[in-house]
């Protein structure tokens, strides 16, 4: 495995959010160059305070990104759309028209190494016990009309493909799953809520293996990734620290609140039939506010499908540093403390 000297600066988008952020600080503790892509109405404080450089841009913005890629040594572009819910527009706008402006302004500025944040959704909405996907498995089965969030990484992913393909810029392709940890303002403190206001129930019986992992992990492979010449042109799934079921994930989270476990459940397809109800009436109603829930929250947490990171941990040498034992009650008294 070849490796960079470090040397030069590392520019990252979604800088402000749970991966980028993870991505930044551990740069940071390598004594490494940062340059942070923010928009100006971005919090800032954490990435100041650990001394990243702040270039005021947006991926939307095609002229901001000259200046942010230039002398560029590696790109970690974490920015998208995040969420399931919103107008296609804005998906396109952001995750699918912004990786293609960054990979241009990247590409003309001679930038190294591109580390593209994709999420395992790309592979698309399959289920069912003993389901098990790794790299070479096909994108996008099964996305319906709304699933906006999966349709885009797909998108870019395509768009990556073709610039990897045509030797414009070497590309390394990152897959996280269902990220949590500190500095998580997506989906952690719902969760907590949920758990607290006893209004939490387990999704199908609870015992299907859980997709989750640390951001701070998920940071370790796309570092890796770019230190690596084998990585090059390459996608890996970093999508789990360990064995973790549904129900332990919730219990860990209600055991560090000091609450007990979670015992009320819905059968999946009850909530999966429910939650396409509440997406109808969202869309048809226009309402900016996501529905109660999701088809794709459901999908996220009742799934029986599994997603393999031998690859990642053959090639990059990968391992998850931060366990779930140690990992979960570290982020729900990060979040507590910040709330």
């Amino acid at each position: 495995m070849t490796k960079n000297t470090g040397s030069g600066i590392s520019l990252i988008t979604g800088a402000t959010g749970l991966l980028g952020s993870h991505i930044a600080e551990q740069l940071r503790q390598d004594d490494r160059a940062v340059r942070a892509l923010v928009r100006s109405t971005s919090d800032t404080a954490f990435l100041e305070s650990i001394g990243c450089e702040l270039v005021t841009g947006d991926v939307t913005d095609p002229d901001s990104l000259v200046e942010a890629c230039r002398g560029v040594d590696v790109v970690y572009h974490a920015a998208a759309r995040v969420g399931d819910w919103g107008p296609w527009s804005e998906f396109v706008a952001i995750t699918i028209d912004g990786t293609r402006h960054l990979l241009e302004a990247a590409s003309a500025a001679g930038v190294g190494r591109f580390i593209h944040v994709s999420s395992i959704s790309v592979y698309g909405y399959v289920d069912g016990e003993g389901t098990v996907f790794d790299e070479t498995a096909p994108l996008g089965y099964g996305l319906y009309k709304w699933a906006y969030y999966s349709r885009a990484k797909v998108a870019a992913e395509r768009i990556v493909s073709d610039y990897q393909k045509n030797g414009r810029i070497p590309i390394t392709v990152i897959r996280p799953s269902w990220l949590y940890g500190p500095r998580d303002r997506a989906t952690l403190g719902r969760l907590i809520d949920s758990i607290r206001q006893r209004k939490c129930k387990l999704i199908g019986d609870g015992n299907n293996r859980l997709n989750v992992v640390h951001a701070a992990n998920v940071a370790e492979a796309a570092i890796l990734a770019a230190d690596s010449s084998t990585a090059v042109g390459e996608a890996y799934n970093c999508s789990n620290d360990g064995v973790l079921t549904q129900a332990g994930y919730f219990n860990k989270i209600a055991a560090a609140l000091g609450e007990p476990d979670i015992a009320r459940k819905v059968p999946y397809k009850v909530a999966y039939n429910a939650a396409f109800l509440f997406e109808c009436m969202g869309h048809a109603l226009r309402t900016r506010k996501p529905p109660l829930v999701t088809r794709y929250a459901v999908w996220l947490i009742g799934r029986r499908s599994f997603f393999e990171t031998q690859k990642a941990r053959e090639q990059l040498g990968w391992s998850s540093t931060i366990s779930y034992d140690e990992g979960i009650p570290a982020a729900v008294q990060a979040y507590l403390k910040s709330s």
